[in-house]
């Protein structure tokens, strides 16, 4: 189906999503509950969060994904603590799957509430502006979206919504995200395995690791240049 042929949002399912959004962010300020997304609160509840996990295993690994779920969803802060308190409390490799999940579902939801509410004002808006880009993103999607995913100077809420408002297939937006933030994840998941040493996030992303993403990030271009030079070629 075309997207001129698909049939127009309710606005009252828009005007309930928006609500969502607006109250869970509402909330989310209102009762600062920032402070509990700190590394700070992070490691003075160590022992509680460790005794807890170890007597009610299937339950907190629900409530970890369930919240980071939401945290992602709403694009609110607090991303690296869940990141770093799955490798604190279900170890580097299995913190980094639960971790992964959770990212990749939220950013996803995103993405989805994104382009329900926007994309087809958007479009209407700018079309003729976003044709060639459009094209170009659905093209080389994949591509494009590991990169921004591996690059850290592009923020994760940040893609989730602007992908929304592009034509990029659900599958391939998924697929890309869960891939592209598996070296993200697993750095801070293992750096959560040494929770007591960490005094600042900063520490964990230095300069030397966030120019190994950013390698990373460019190499998943290499096979859109390759095909884009070898296309010209006579």
């Amino acid at each position: 189906m075309s997207p001129a042929a698909q049939p127009a949002s309710s606005p009252a399912g828009k005007f309930i999503v928006i609500g969502l959004f607006a109250l869970a962010m509402g909330a989310f300020f209102y009762f600062d509950l920032a402070q509990y997304l700190s590394l700070e609160t992070l490691k003075a509840n160590r022992d509680k969060l460790l005794f807890y996990t170890d007597a009610h295993y299937t339950t907190a690994v629900a409530l970890f994904i369930g919240a980071y779920i939401l945290q992602t969803a709403f694009s609110l802060p607090g991303a690296a603590v869940f990141t770093l308190a799955g490798g604190f409390l279900f170890g580097s490799i299995v913190g980094t799957l639960y971790a992964n999940v959770a990212a990749t579902a939220g950013a996803t939801l995103a993405f989805l509430a994104a382009r329900y509410l926007l994309r087809d004002w958007v479009e209407r808006k700018f079309g003729d502006r976003l044709g060639p880009i459009q094209e170009g993103f659905a093209r080389n999607a994949f591509s494009y979206l590991i990169t921004l995913r591996l690059i850290p100077i592009f923020p994760f809420f940040l893609i989730n919504l602007l992908s929304g408002l592009t034509r990029i297939r659900l599958g391939s937006y998924v697929l890309a995200t869960a891939v592209g933030i598996i070296p993200g994840s697993f750095v801070y998941a293992n750096a959560g395995r040494q929770l007591g040493t960490i005094n600042s996030l900063s520490e964990i992303a230095s300069p030397r690791v966030l120019g190994a993403f950013a390698l990373l990030g460019l190499l998943a271009l290499v096979p859109l240049l390759y095909r884009k030079f070898a296309g010209r070629q006579p």
